[in-house]
């Protein structure tokens, strides 16, 4: 699968919410998802500790749907700033990273 790139924005203290629905890159149809496992992070640098972990959910595994998330209580600790992050998906022993880019936190001006 050939891996998708975008760019995520997150605004501390608020919900996070997005979805992706991946194709397979042979047939150009959805990519069916079941018996797969994945995990979703954020890290300042490539090299750099652990920032923190998307919730990733598999919302329709035949139509390849998949949607990372974050609350308002995880994104309120963010530092802004940018990001680097990744979306890799396990299948038995195969993993694949399937989505990739760069997220930039943006401190929230209107608090609740």
């Amino acid at each position: 699968m050939a891996v998708f790139n975008t760019n995520l924005v997150i605004h501390t203290g608020t919900d996070f919410d997005q979805t992706f629905v991946l194709e397979d890159d042979r047939t150009n149809s959805a990519k069916n998802l079941t018996g797969y496992t994945g995990s979703a992070r954020m890290r300042r640098y490539y090299s750099s500790p652990l920032t923190q972990s998307f919730q990733l959910d598999f919302t329709n595994r035949p139509l390849g749907k998949i949607r990372l998330s974050m609350t308002d209580i995880i994104t309120k600790d963010l530092k802004p700033g940018k990001y680097s992050y990744d979306v890799c998906l396990r299948d038995g022993s195969l993993v694949e990273c399937v989505v990739e880019g760069e997220v930039l936190v943006k401190k929230s001006v209107t608090r609740p």
